[in-house]
């Protein structure tokens, strides 16, 4: 309603961003900054945006710290949950391609393996 009000998107774009019930915990729809944006509320969003970020950056420096005790204790380091990389047959170039568990944990509504990123 009144998509032509808004920012001057089109209708599609405007419900391209809609929630969606039953979506992974990680769905960036369930961004909490985006939510206070869309809402109009722009220094709580901006607040929020930062604090997503710094929980980001430690997020990485936790990963790349296990990383690194990974190659010393010769254990698998960290690992996308839905995707792994591979080099495409045709333009030899590495790709992140899906490997499945997404719609099953969809259907299952079981979202344990994910981790808490907002």
């Amino acid at each position: 309603k009144y998509a032509e009000n808004m920012y001057y998107f089109s209708e599609l774009a405007l419900t391209l961003n809609a929630p969606e019930s039953g979506t992974a915990p990680t769905d960036s729809r369930r961004r909490p900054d985006q939510r206070l944006m869309e809402n109009g509320r722009w220094d709580e969003a901006n607040a929020e945006k930062q604090r997503l970020e710094e929980k980001q950056r430690m997020s990485r420096k936790r990963r790349e710290a296990e990383a690194a005790r990974a190659t010393e204790d010769a254990c698998d380091p960290y690992k996308p949950l839905w995707f792994e990389r591979k080099k495409d047959p045709v333009t030899q170039e590495l790709a992140h391609v899906y490997k499945g568990g997404y719609w099953e944990s969809k259907e299952k509504q079981d979202w344990s393996l994910c981790p808490d990123i907002f």
